[in-house]
């Protein structure tokens, strides 16, 4: 159990960072990146991003599985693409989890 709470902390920590690097990659003193967007839009657009990628990853699994139920497909493509999956929704569920975490910490600050 130790090495799954590693795993999604790791994941976190990697969503974050790439997050991170996405959105410091050419700001200015101004706030907004090098393509004039606010932060906030460039954050919302990585997170959509980041979204689809996952959606597309889960579809992936699922024909992958399908194939493999019926009798065809590579077996290490298939458990590849299962372990990739789960992979993918550990980081969803970690990043959905500290949004959550973000938003009540601030709802509890005094204005």
């Amino acid at each position: 159990m130790i090495s799954d709470v590693t795993t999604r902390s790791f994941d976190a920590l990697n969503a974050y960072g790439q997050t991170q690097r996405t959105l410091q990659t050419g700001i200015n003193e101004a706030g907004r990146n090098e393509t004039g967007e606010d932060n906030i839009t460039s954050f919302s657009n990585v997170l959509g991003d980041a979204m689809k990628n996952a959606i597309e990853t889960g579809k992936s699994t699922e024909t992958k599985a399908a194939t493999g139920l019926s009798g065809g497909g590579d077996l290490t493509d298939i458990a590849t693409s299962v372990a990739e999956a789960k992979l993918t929704l550990q980081t969803v569920t970690t990043v959905r989890d500290r949004f959550v975490q973000a938003y009540q910490d601030i709802m509890k600050m005094s204005v």
